[in-house]
């Protein structure tokens, strides 16, 4: 009993306090420290609905700055707003135009008792007024209603009395149609906004990383809901993180393009239906370094861009969202959501499964790491890989001591040899063949089998009989 107890604890997991009957335990409660730590620490400059998370303040004259530019600042507003001032000005307009009327009317002596549409001077014909019909300021309200919107109901109505009158009645006419013209634009602006076709525009809810043709690669969908298309789409985008220079300046925000295309790497697209876009992590990638476990750790935001022309209203519309490290799923790949119905014979779109993912094999390490692996491999015949500690898998080789590795980090220097082995069981997750091997640097699963204690590095027999075990 003490030689087993000692002979476990003599396990290289069991030395560095990992649990080899449960890594992907150990590896699931370090994926959610990371998560919570990362979601804590990080705050959006784009929201998810395309927002951006900024307010400025402390600007000089910028009251002075919005007034000077009133047309954007009243579609900009909400609303609400909008409403108000559109309702504000059509009543503002008719009460200094009906003060102007009153005052005109009261100059003349039209409001004086006798001089009254009932009084004795209009009655007996020796009294004629500016405006017909005019009794008080309520009087002057509703003419000055009926002459800015060109009511007429027949009653009232300027006569040759008074000049004034009549260049009043002018400017209230020309007035009245300005103020009509410009509300009646900012409103359809208001409504025809590009904007608002952006609300249709749908981002997966998370991008994800898996293999594509041997390479690592970033990946996101974009969706349009409607049957009229983006004409000339085209897709970009931005990685925001802190940066510090040769000079150690700080740049809290940097700002960094990270290409992006469609399946065939060109950023224009044909958006008939939901395309996956694709940025492959390579040497110039600013993700080139970073594996599974340092993703959570970065803090970094990647925000997407969608532009086009709206094909109903010839307006160039762009549409906005962004990811941060816990909305990247590694390991995932996106499930098909195009089919073809041969009862209908059209292509059948199930934006059911828009933000549908399924697992995948993929290394837990950066493409860094994998691109000198596979250069590891081609130079030499012997398979040599090198991973962190909490990556190990049992069942795959024999491990050599401890070596530090180039970064200072402490590595097990894992040998097998894939000839001598054959093809993997599919229930193991490893991939089938000597051609792949990158089989060790996936999570194992749960029933996977004892690592060999062999001590020379190459026991590939031992290997071969506990897999068919």
């Amino acid at each position: 009993m003490a030689v087993e107890e000692k002979e476990k604890n003599g396990t290289p997991n069991a030395l560095l306090g990992i649990d080899s009957e449960s890594p992907r335990r150990t590896f699931s409660l370090r994926y959610r420290q990371a998560k919570l730590y990362s979601r804590r620490m990080r705050q959006r400059v784009v929201l998810k609905n395309g927002d951006c998370n900024v307010v400025k303040t402390n600007l000089t004259k910028r009251r002075l700055r919005y007034l000077a530019d009133i047309f954007t600042t009243l579609v900009d507003i909400q609303w609400r707003w909008t409403l108000l001032v559109f309702t504000l000005s059509f009543i503002m307009s008719w009460l200094i135009f009906a003060a102007l009327w009153f005052l005109v009317c009261f100059t003349h002596g039209d409001l004086e008792i006798e001089n009254l549409p009932d009084g004795p001077m209009q009655s007996s014909g020796n009294f004629t007024p500016c405006v017909m019909e005019i009794y008080n300021f309520a009087s002057c309200f509703l003419f000055s209603l009926e002459t800015q919107h060109t009511i007429g109901y027949g009653t009232r109505h300027t006569t040759e009395e008074c000049p004034v009158a009549i260049v009043v009645m002018c400017c209230q006419s020309i007035s009245g149609v300005m103020i009509q013209a410009f509300m009646v634009g900012v409103v359809f602006a208001k409504l025809s906004r590009p904007k608002m076709r952006a609300q249709t525009l749908l981002f997966s809810r998370n991008a994800v990383i898996c293999l594509r043709d041997g390479m690592l690669c970033l990946m996101f969908r974009v969706g349009d809901m409607r049957k009229s298309h983006i004409i000339n789409a085209s897709v970009r985008a931005q990685i925001i993180r802190t940066k510090v220079t040769q000079e150690g300046e700080l740049i809290q925000y940097y700002q960094q393009d990270l290409p992006v295309g469609a399946e065939n790497g060109d950023n224009s697209i044909f958006f008939v239906w939901p395309i996956t876009i694709v940025h492959i992590v390579n040497s110039a990638s600013p993700l080139y370094n970073l594996s599974a476990a340092d993703i959570l750790k970065e803090k970094f935001e990647i925000v997407i861009i969608l532009e086009g022309t709206v094909e109903s209203t010839s307006m160039t519309t762009q549409a906005r969202s962004s990811y941060i490290p816990t909305e990247i799923l590694w390991g995932h790949r996106f499930q098909n959501m195009v089919s073809f119905r041969k009862d209908t014979a059209t292509h059948n779109i199930d934006y059911s499964l828009f933000d549908s993912t399924y697992e995948v094999d993929t290394p837990l390490c950066s493409a860094r790491e994998l691109d000198e692996f596979k250069r590891a491999k081609e130079e030499t015949g012997e398979t040599v890989i090198q991973f962190p500690p909490d990556q190990i898998l049992p069942g795959l080789g024999a491990y050599s001591p401890l070596t530090p590795s180039s970064n200072g980090s402490q590595f097990y220097n894992v040998y097998t040899t894939f000839n001598s082995i054959g093809p993997f069981d599919r229930n193991t997750r490893f991939p089938v063949g000597a051609a792949d091997v990158f089989g060790p640097l996936l999570l194992p699963p749960l029933n996977a089998p004892e690592r060999p204690q062999s001590r020379d590095g190459r026991d590939g027999d031992v290997t071969k009989k506990l897999l068919e075990a």
